[in-house]
């Protein structure tokens, strides 16, 4: 098949760069006459073996994140040099580049991950050790081995976790909300997903996911993807615990009916505070779409998760 030229691919519909991993050089086979490249790789799948790794538009360590991958995740590395990976995540789909260093050819699926908002890898079964490591909420990893006392997993690729803070893959949290309660008081950082700086929408993804819900990574596709729309009223009246609301740019997690749970830039945190504190704040800086009323371009209901705890 040969590759598509811009004649050919002028009638397509535009594909978000964010989610579809194409350069005029290079492109993933997958969208071969779907848009123009010199060349069409299948990728190579690694897997994240820090405990973060920090994703960027760009190969320059100057520029802010995008995004965060998690210990155990997978990535299709389609070009690597001068120690970035230009891949795609298998999780969410986001396309960028990543530190060569945090991947690894070796892949050793997972069997745990951690289910409280961060913990340590120490490097033997003693919490009086250096810890060697900081996992946040749903890393990932292989354990192969309990210790006699039960206090500690012990991990493929070295060192130990305390047992309490891990869970099976297959053991899910019953309340996606309750998980996200987890996380007040995480530092606001553009593009993160760990208890070491958070996002808007990284906060409600990560809590989607404890809870075995995927959920896209920026608040226009998760506004766009998840659950149900549920009327925007201008009191404000008829939310649930667990409705997603969501503004041009921003969203936080309901934890009642008054009540909303996020991540943002005017604390610098995650916070609770009443929706309609939010709202009015929201709409005087000018995030909001309208000159009155909530502002709020979307609320989201997910149906009730099936996993149990």
């Amino acid at each position: 098949m040969s590759p598509a030229t811009p004649s050919d691919t002028a009638q397509l519909k535009p594909l978000d760069r964010r989610l579809h991993a194409f350069r005029p050089d290079l492109a993933d086979i997958r969208l071969e006459n779907r848009v123009a490249s010199a060349r069409f790789v299948e990728g190579t799948i690694m897997q994240v073996r820090s405990p973060l790794a920090p994703m960027r538009k760009a190969p320059d360590p100057a520029l802010g994140i995008e995004n965060e991958a998690l210990l155990g995740e997978l990535v299709t590395v389609f070009d690597g040099a001068g120690g970035w990976s230009w891949g795609q995540l298998k999780r969410d789909g986001y396309v960028g580049y990543f530190p060569t260093a945090a991947l690894a050819t070796e892949i050793t699926p997972p069997t745990h991950r951690i289910k409280v908002s961060a913990t340590f890898v120490y490097p033997a079964p003693d919490i009086k050790q250096p810890p060697t490591a900081h996992l946040s909420l749903g890393a990932a990893f292989a354990v192969t081995a309990t210790t006699p006392d039960e206090r500690f997993v012990e991990l493929a690729h070295g060192g130990f976790v305390y047992a309490r803070h891990a869970a099976p893959l297959t053991i899910l949290a019953r309340d996606f909300v309750e998980v996200a309660e987890q996380m007040i008081y995480t530092p606001y950082l553009w593009g993160g997903r760990s208890r070491l700086g958070l996002d808007c929408s990284g906060l409600v993804q990560v809590a989607l996911e404890a809870a075995g819900i995927p959920c896209p990574r920026d608040t226009d596709m998760a506004a766009a993807a998840l659950g149900e729309a549920v009327p925007v009223l201008a009191n404000l009246d008829g939310l649930e615990r667990g409705d997603i609301v969501y503004w041009p740019g921003h969203c936080g997690i309901m934890i009642d009916g008054m009540m909303l749970l996020h991540a943002n830039g005017h604390h610098m945190s995650t916070v609770i505070e009443p929706l309609s504190q939010a709202t009015r704040r929201i709409r005087k800086a000018g995030g909001g779409n309208t000159a009155s009323g909530p502002d709020i371009s979307t609320i989201r209901r997910l149906p009730s998760a099936t996993a149990v705890s």
